[in-house]
């Protein structure tokens, strides 16, 4: 068995945000995220049916909720979002690479 690194095999250019599941088994799922100035639409809320725990690795990012609260994220940063709670990208550094790691659970 071979250790990965999260900063591995980062995409060429970011011009739209990419995503990758690391892993997938019946109630986790794992994913990691690269930005580069990406925010989600204006009227793009997820509303997921699952928690997701949202760590950034790198870089720097905020994140907009329905309920008008923000938070702004430097690597190291880490939240719980609850299951059903919206919310939004609302900015990623257009300077800097972010790396999020996300877990999605139920």
């Amino acid at each position: 068995m071979k250790p990965k690194n999260i900063r591995d095999a980062l995409p060429d250019t970011l011009e739209i945000e990419t995503f990758e599941d690391i892993l997938r088994v019946p109630g986790v799922r794992i994913e990691r995220i690269v930005s580069k100035g990406q925010a989600s639409p204006e009227q793009g809320w997820y509303d997921q049916d699952e928690h997701e725990w949202v760590m950034v690795v790198a870089g720097k990012a905020a994140i907009e909720f329905a309920d008008g609260s923000h938070c702004t994220m430097s690597a190291g940063d880490y939240l719980n979002i609850p299951a059903r709670c919206r919310h939004r990208v609302s900015w990623t550094d257009p300077g800097d690479v972010t790396i999020w790691l996300a877990v999605f659970y139920t």
